[in-house]
Formats: structure tokens, sequence, C-alpha cells
């Protein structure tokens, strides 16, 4: 079987840029604080090549942001990035899934296999592992649809790295990510096409946190 951190190779940087996300999102870097390059190379025992790449993304991200003459510094983080995120990604996920269940290219054994996986590093605690499977579940069905053009715009959202957010920012249980993706797996499972789609819609939804869901309905209200 393989395991989650075969699936997803991250370089150097993106690791570093994972790192300083669970950092910037838990508030051990707080809002302001400059980023020097010299001392995260240091503090990560790399040059500062990886670090740079870091930072970039980070800004993309708009994380954190380069002021002209003075460096990189962390943004306040704003909730409102991440929700639109997913908003953007339900849409790229549930096209992903009506193209590959039309075209009867969904890899039903890979999903499988990466449910167990994560149910598997659910049972063991290990958040890393469960946000690997994650990732390289949702990767396969967008790879499923064979759109380069998607497979681009779902991989400019840096899945990877708005995941640790996601897991840091909304102390995210462990066993509720295993369940919803079974729930996902088995209404693509089920072969109705209008249902599957909808689950893949609805499970990023969920993620936006937002005041209504995708079919306009109130959430209720947390008392």
């Amino acid at each position: 079987m393989t395991e989650p951190s075969q699936v997803t190779r991250l370089t150097l940087g993106q690791q570093i840029r994972d790192m300083l996300v669970v950092d910037i999102v838990s508030g051990a870097i707080p809002p302001g604080e400059r980023l020097v390059e010299t001392k995260l190379a240091a503090r990560f025992g790399t040059s500062q090549a990886p670090v740079r790449e870091a930072l970039r993304e980070l800004e993309a991200m708009r994380m954190v942001e380069t002021r002209p003459r003075r460096g990189t510094f962390v943004r306040h983080f704003v909730q409102q990035t991440l929700r639109e995120s997913y908003v953007v990604r339900a849409a790229l996920e549930e096209t992903a899934t009506r193209l590959a269940m039309l075209a009867g290219t969904m890899p039903l054994a890979e999903l499988r296999e990466t449910v167990t996986m994560m149910r598997s590093a659910a049972r063991r605690n290990d958040d890393d592992a469960v946000a690997k499977a994650s990732v390289a579940f949702h990767r396969h069905i967008i790879e499923a649809g064979h759109n380069e053009l998607l497979r681009l715009s779902w991989e400019a959202l840096q899945i990877e790295a708005r995941t640790a957010v996601t897991m840091v920012a909304a102390e995210v249980k462990l066993k509720d990510v295993v369940r919803d993706h079974a729930a996902l797996l088995a209404a693509i499972e089920s072969g109705n096409l209008e249902t599957a789609c909808r689950h893949a819609r609805d499970h990023q939804w969920h993620y936006a946190d937002l005041p209504h869901d995708a079919h306009g309905r109130l959430r209720p209200q947390a008392s």
C-alpha cells in the first residue's frame, strides 16, 4: 500500500511554507512580525533559496506581504481568504467529479485506498498524514477529470498549505475528516451523477464556514 507521503512529494520550500503556515495561524508568529530569510534559513537548516520559495507562496496566499526596502511581514490573518478559496475549490471539484463520472475515469480503487490510509492515520492521531491523504484523495478526482486548465487552477490554490491552515484554524477532528471523505466516496460509488456532484460541492462549502450553504439555506447559528 502506498503511504500518503509518497503520494504527495513536497519540495523543501513547500515543506517550509507549510510549517510557517501553522506557525502563523496558531499565533506562534504574530501579525506584523518580519520574516528574515537568513534567520529562517538558519532555523530550518537550509539555504535561503527554499525559504524564498516559501515566502513567495505565502505572499500568493495573502498570509505575508513584501514591503519595498523593508522586507516581508506577516499579515493579519484574514479568515475571508480561506473562505473564498473553498468556494472556488468547490466549483472546481464539482466540475472534476462530473467530468470523471461522465467519462468513466473515476479512480475508485485509488480513492478507497486513500480513505483507508486516512482512517489508519486518524487512529494514530497523525494530523499530517491525514492532511496528506485528504489532499491525495481530492487530487485523484481532479486528475480524473482530464482537464489541464482545471487542474492548474486547483493547484494554484495551494491545496496542501490551505489544508494545513484549516486543520489548525478550525481545530478539525480527524474522525470527522475520515467520515466526510468516506461519505463523499460512497456518493461517488453510488453512480448517481447529481448526488456525487452535490456531495463534492458541499464537502468544500462546509469548510468555507459561511452563514449559508451552497443551496442558499441559512446555517443554524451556534447558541
